[in-house]
């Protein structure tokens, strides 16, 4: 409360000061721990979680030691758990401390998942970073920054950060800044357009070399050729080396591109990291096939926003067969991408067979009117088209409604939270985990299945 308060009569200015003065002195309490480590920060609007991932097995199979910071876990070394703070880019002390830790725990990387609201507080003042990633960029949290090009420039300043302290000098060798850009995306020249030591170029289609003249800085590239999908499983080759990659969505070449280049760049060979890449099978919260021996499939995915929502149709439409789709989603609150409520509820209205609006996190919002805006976005298809829809309040109800609609060969999709570890209501964190309530949700049904006595009908 008082935090707001002060946010609401402070100038402009004087929070930034302090969010900065905060950064500095959280590095300093901590004896400055990015000093002792490569630290790569990656950012974009989607595909940093699963870009950090893929990076920390790549970079493993090296033989170095890896931290992370990301959405989906906290890693030191060979520890690591799942993010329970509800934050992708923890406070700065925090974020330190967990710096900190991995330093002491002998790592040579960090990986910290730097997003647009941490780099606004200024959480990525105090961290040398060595090398940056940029992954794709589409409006969303505009309300928060105000407009699209303030959103962009957030983004940017993690970039513009790369070349604010010195080189480090590492085991005796002097350590190069490089920033890793997708070049298929259409903002891709503002991130080229940083200083950095080395510049890394990956995408499928390697349009964004044509405006490479206006680029100072060489960009090595790094794509990908003979694009295939063979049951289930996307390979392709990068500079003659061949890569297979056995998570679902087509979309997720680009993460393991992003990943590969920058592994790339610290001098680990390509058969190294394919070999690494092949090794991976899922990632929590993200298409995650909840198994319990049931007789239709259920997926957990972190898609909350339109396009991110469009690809996870792509990828199960075009790969995991079904008879219908069940969805449950919602929408978070705390003021944040109001406008795209009713866009993400028509989205899916019409291409699932039954929509069920719940509570995701309202923070301080009305959940009741966060789900009246998506499901009036749902209704608002033509009826030809549209989804049965159902607005449940309790999460915990509505996914347990899903189960037990579903039928032999229909799919289950639960979104909007992924692997996340808690819900919150009214500035609470409640534990929550959407995996574990869809396997207790199919063990209920089970059980309720088992207990029906069976009476045999006599032949007339």
């Amino acid at each position: 409360m008082l935090k707001r308060a002060f946010r609401k009569i402070a100038p402009g200015f004087a929070i930034n000061l302090y969010h900065y003065l905060m950064a500095l002195l959280a590095a300093a309490r901590y004896r400055w721990p990015s000093k002792r480590m490569i630290v790569i920060g990656v950012t974009g609007t989607s595909g940093k979680s699963t870009t950090c991932f893929f990076l920390s097995r790549l970079l493993e199979a090296s033989g170095a030691k890896v931290g992370m910071a990301s959405t989906i876990y906290f890693k030191i070394g060979e520890k690591e758990w799942l993010n329970d703070k509800k934050m992708t880019m923890v406070g700065r002390f925090q974020l330190q401390k967990l710096l900190a830790d991995m330093r002491d725990a002998g790592c040579r990387y960090a990986i910290v998942e730097t997003t647009s609201e941490g780099v606004k507080q200024s959480r990525h003042r105090g961290i040398m970073y060595d090398v940056v990633v940029f992954t794709n960029l589409y409006p969303e949290h505009i309300e928060s920054h105000g407009s699209f090009e303030k959103y962009q420039q957030a983004k940017g300043r993690l970039f513009q950060h790369l070349t604010h302290w010195s080189p480090k000098v590492l085991d005796g060798e002097i350590v190069p800044r490089v920033k890793v850009v997708n070049i298929d995306d259409e903002y891709a020249e503002y991130f080229l357009s940083f200083a950095s030591d080395h510049t890394y170029g990956y995408g499928l289609y390697g349009d964004g070399f044509d405006f490479l003249d206006g680029v100072t800085e060489p960009v090595i590239p790094v794509m990908s050729r003979d694009l295939q999908f063979h049951k289930k499983v996307a390979m392709f080759t990068v500079n003659g080396v061949e890569f297979k990659l056995k998570v679902l969505g087509g979309f997720n070449v680009y993460n393991a591109l992003a990943a590969i280049s920058v592994g790339y760049s610290q001098n680990i060979p390509l058969p190294v990291l394919a070999k690494a890449l092949e090794r991976i099978r899922h990632i929590p919260g993200r298409i995650e096939r909840i198994e319990e021996g049931q007789p239709y499939t259920v997926i957990v995915d972190y898609a909350f926003e339109p396009r991110a929502l469009e690809k996870l149709y792509e990828a199960v439409e075009s790969s995991i067969p079904h008879k219908r789709i069940i969805h449950v989603m919602g929408a978070t609150g705390g003021g944040r991408d109001v406008h795209k409520r009713p866009t993400t509820g028509a989205l899916v209205s019409e291409r699932a067979d039954v929509v069920i609006v719940t509570n995701e996190d309202p923070y301080d919002d009305d959940p009741v009117q966060i789900i009246e805006d998506v499901a009036l976005g749902a209704e608002s298809v033509d009826a030809g088209r549209r989804a049965e829809v159902h607005r449940i309040l309790d999460r915990r109800e509505a996914i347990r409604f899903a189960i037990d609609t579903a039928e032999d060969g229909d799919l289950v999709l639960i979104t909007g939270k992924g692997s996340e570890q808690a819900m919150v209501v009214s500035g609470q964190l409640v534990p929550w985990d959407d995996r574990k309530e869809a396997r207790q949700a199919i063990s209920a049904r089970r059980r309720a299945t088992m207990e029906v006595p069976y009476f045999k009908q006599e032949k007339a």
